[in-house]
């Protein structure tokens, strides 16, 4: 039976309408999705920040979008949080930076504290102990005011203004990691380590690899050795830090819109704690790409080992808390000291340093010897 002219035209109509109902359902879940994956991303963000909510008008991502100028010149404290399971929920600060961030003219400056220098802020009330105790001395205290009284009293000794401090869990790093990808890195050593008690397993080859998420954090955290592969210095693993952080900055500069940090931000919603305002976290993150500098200057504080702490020396703590403060907008040098008289006595005072030798001219041979401050 042949089809009559009415059929043939009713059925092409009915084809170009069932199209153009799937298109509009395939459009309407795109931008339910979109949505969703928008007030996920909200979400995630009120849970990291612990600062008070601020009256505004702003409607989430929706209304900052383009709301990515006037940022002033910052700093930071990046810590990473030991709370693994298995390590006693010790909450020490295993990693802690000071990150001064100028996005004028588009550089940073990173500084690695090391876990184990010793800090004295008697001055303040606080007893002499490693730099990585404080915030889960304060976090015991009150959990709610612990990142607030820890950037304060870092902010005190560094002689440095802090205007936010964020903490992450060393299971929120790992993910982080996973949700990239993981990351190429050039392992520097054989490095190999393994206590049953809180099931550390760390087995890496030297070379360039990609790193999972759990590797990653064993590349970071190695120290010692019980399985015949050298043992890691404090500043070796500081290094590491700040490569590791180049190399997250890296790969999140590619991202291009809040569909690719949705994964990043519902990791970070559980993991990370911080008192930026969520509104101004949602800035950053629309901002990330102007904000990222061009060039990051990274510091090591290097040092002796004197047991139980690290001992750094004077010329390179004062030389890092300048270039902080410097990119801060700040004078380099305290107002009030001297970078060879009083400063040396502050920081004698809040910290267990080396005074750099001075070198002094003899009137009489014209012959140079050094000749050191005293403790």
């Amino acid at each position: 039976m042949v089809p009559s002219r009415q059929n043939l035209t009713i059925k092409p109509r009915k084809t170009l309408r069932n199209v153009i109902i799937g298109l509009a359902l395939l459009g309407v879940g795109a931008v339910a999705y979109a949505g969703y994956l928008l007030h996920q991303a909200d979400k995630a963000l009120e849970n990291m920040s612990v600062a008070p909510p601020v009256k505004t008008t702003q409607q989430g991502f929706n209304g900052l979008v383009g709301s990515t100028e006037n940022f002033k010149p910052m700093t930071f404290l990046l810590t990473g949080i030991d709370n693994r399971e298995g390590s006693g929920g010790s909450l020490n600060t295993d990693v802690l930076m000071l990150v001064s961030l100028n996005p004028e003219t588009r550089s940073a400056t990173v500084v690695s504290i090391p876990r184990d220098l010793e800090m004295k802020p008697k001055e303040f009330g606080l007893s002499s102990q490693k730099a990585n105790y404080y915030y889960a001395y304060y976090y015991i205290q009150d959990k709610d005011t612990a990142i607030q009284k820890t950037k304060e009293l870092y902010g005190n000794m560094f002689n440095v203004p802090i205007d936010y401090m964020a903490a992450i869990n060393f299971d929120g790093f790992r993910n982080v990691v996973d949700e990239l990808g993981g990351i190429e890195m050039n392992v520097d050593m054989d490095m190999r380590y393994v206590d049953d008690e809180d099931g550390t397993d760390i087995n890496l080859k030297k070379g360039f690899q990609t790193l999972n998420g759990k590797q990653m954090l064993d590349f970071l955290r190695y120290r010692k050795s019980n399985r015949g592969t050298e043992e890691s210095s404090d500043l070796a693993r500081n290094q590491r830090q700040q490569e590791v952080l180049d190399k997250l900055l890296q790969k999140m500069t590619s991202f291009s819109g809040i569909t690719q940090w949705s994964g990043l931000l519902k990791i970070a919603g559980e993991s990370v704690k911080t008192d930026i305002p969520s509104d101004e976290l949602r800035r950053f993150v629309l901002s990330f790409q102007k904000l990222k500098p061009d060039h990051i200057e990274f510091i090591h504080l290097d040092g002796r080992w004197d047991s139980p702490f690290i001992v750094v020396k004077e010329d390179e703590l004062t030389a890092a808390i300048a270039s902080l403060r410097t990119q801060r907008g700040l004078p380099a040098e305290i107002p009030g000291t001297t970078v060879t008289g009083s400063t040396y006595s502050l920081y004698s005072k809040r910290f267990g340093i080396d005074p750099t030798p001075v070198k002094i001219k003899e009137k009489e041979t014209g012959t140079m010897i050094k000749n050191s401050r005293s403790r």
